[in-house]
């Protein structure tokens, strides 16, 4: 007997598979016809953009040192330099578990919030940080520290944008629906 798929996809998946494709979350795949497959593999791809950039937003902090003991100073020599919170480990650990359950819109938010918090000389300074501890981690020795934290600021910024964009646009019918009739018309 499969498992339950609800627990491992998003919640925007499962809401669309049970309503648009009337198949219960807990129904076994083996149950499925072809159809049902089919349906199931166009909801899917349609949420695959959201699923890319969330997997891409886990891989930039997991690319951090890991809030472990050995990853204190980092995360507080960010918060310091930074200016904001939410990015410290005990304000993102619940949106990041859910990420790697599919769910990454409020991981997205958090980091939008916490970009959207800094000024320009706190990210600067937060791109320093983060670069740093990159240099160390990645083999990039060439690079200069606040180029590369700059870089991954720039990059944790857009995925999060794109893992709320997809989220938006893969629950709207009706704005598909007229997108398509505005550019028809034309």
């Amino acid at each position: 007997m499969l498992p339950e798929v609800r627990p491992y996809i998003s919640t925007a998946l499962a809401d669309q598979l049970e309503h648009q494709l009337d198949l219960a979350p807990h129904l076994e795949a083996g149950r499925l016809d072809v159809e049902g497959v089919a349906g199931v593999a166009v909801v899917a791809a349609a949420h695959s953009d959201g699923y890319a950039a969330t997997g891409h937003l886990l891989g930039l902090l997991a690319a951090l040192p890991a809030p472990t003991a050995a990853g204190e100073h980092f995360w507080s020599d960010l918060w310091r330099s930074s200016g904001t919170a939410y990015l410290l480990p005990v304000n993102i650990k619940d949106p990041v578990l859910r990420s790697l359950a599919g769910e990454g819109t409020a991981l997205a938010r958090q980091i939008l919030s916490a970009v959207d918090e800094m000024t320009p000389p706190q990210r600067v300074a937060a791109g320093e940080v983060i670069g740093q501890a990159l240099v160390e981690s990645d083999h990039l020795p060439d690079l200069k520290t606040q180029v590369i934290g700059e870089l991954w600021l720039r990059d944790l910024e857009l995925s999060a944008w794109r893992v709320l964009h997809a989220d938006r646009r893969s629950d709207d019918p009706a704005g598909r629906k007229a997108f398509v009739d505005a550019w028809t018309s034309v």
